[in-house]
């Protein structure tokens, strides 16, 4: 199995790693715990690595169920939050609910504009040096924001948004990490299930699930077009390789310079399975440069 090392630390990954937003429940319409621990091991099992887990994902309940999971096999978690007067509690928390002693990455979800990132990364650095966490990381920070938090100790990792259907920070946050020497882990690959082509213009959503109302790409006339191009381009691609349109926009994306690792959810064993597959799959760079040139064409989400 490949691994890739996540920026200047010790840590190896899978370039899939098991996203467990959407068994947490909230912002995606509930969830099945039973098939979300089955996935979890499924994913496992086929060689994923890593697991990208969070308090606000159902607030403490993914962390739950996660360390559930894992316990006896597990390898490593990756974790990200961000609080100004409560990172250590929050870390407290994080491994009482996941019933671990250590955390690998621990990365800061969001920016909080009211505390300076000095004592952010006092905070991260002082969990670094007493062995509470093996590594530091941000999740939606720009690259100025990185490069100020450089100033106080090591960025390993950063995570922002990417997915062909939204690429705008392939040239910015991700660019500039890649010269620094620290590693991208993408989140929303798959554009929250849009490029597995099984989100249709007839789909019903169930309560609570607020993907229609905050993604662009779920408004009828924008997911029509993406699925067109899906049909037209994606689909041609995947039934050569015998693959799925969900494995095509994965390996497309961790075949992407300057990308490490993309996170991929999955809600049971069959979708963390297929998840996993995507990292066998080797895409020419022909039909790289084709999936490019189709999800250019359709621009912004209106």
């Amino acid at each position: 199995m490949q691994l890739r090392q996540l920026g200047t630390s010790d840590l190896e990954v899978t370039p899939i790693i098991l996203g467990t937003w959407a068994i947490g429940g909230w912002w995606w319409g509930g969830s099945d715990d039973d098939r979300a621990i089955e996935a979890i091991n499924a994913a496992l099992d086929a060689g994923i690595n890593c697991i990208d887990t969070a308090p606000m994902y159902g607030f403490g309940h993914s962390e739950k169920v996660v360390g559930e999971a894992i316990r006896g096999r597990r390898d490593f978690t990756v974790y990200r939050n961000l609080k100004r007067d409560s990172i250590r509690w929050e870390c407290e928390q994080s491994l009482e609910r996941l019933g671990v002693d250590h955390i690998d990455l621990y990365q800061c979800h969001w920016p909080d504009a009211t505390t300076p990132l000095s004592e952010t990364m006092e905070a991260l650095t002082g969990l670094l040096d007493e062995g509470v966490i093996g590594a530091i990381g941000v999740s939606n920070f720009s690259a100025e924001m990185i490069e100020e938090c450089l100033q106080y100790g090591p960025v390993h990792t950063s995570q922002p948004k990417f997915s062909l259907l939204t690429r705008e920070h392939l040239d910015g946050v991700i660019a500039y990490c890649h010269e620094h020497d620290i590693a991208s882990i993408v989140y929303s690959s798959m554009e929250q299930g849009i490029l597995t082509g099984k989100v249709t213009l007839d789909r019903e959503y169930e309560e609570g699930d607020k993907r229609p109302d905050k993604n662009p790409w779920f408004r009828p006339r924008n997911l029509k077009r993406a699925l067109a191009v899906l049909e037209e381009t994606a689909q041609p691609i995947a039934d050569r390789h015998n693959a799925t349109l969900a494995q095509v926009a994965l390996a497309w994306t961790i075949a992407e310079p300057g990308i490490t690792c993309a996170l991929a959810g999955a809600r049971n064993a069959e979708q963390a399975r297929e998840n996993a597959g995507a990292m066998e799959l080797e895409l020419s760079e022909q039909e790289r440069a084709e999936i490019l040139a189709a999800f250019e064409s359709l621009g912004e989400a209106e």
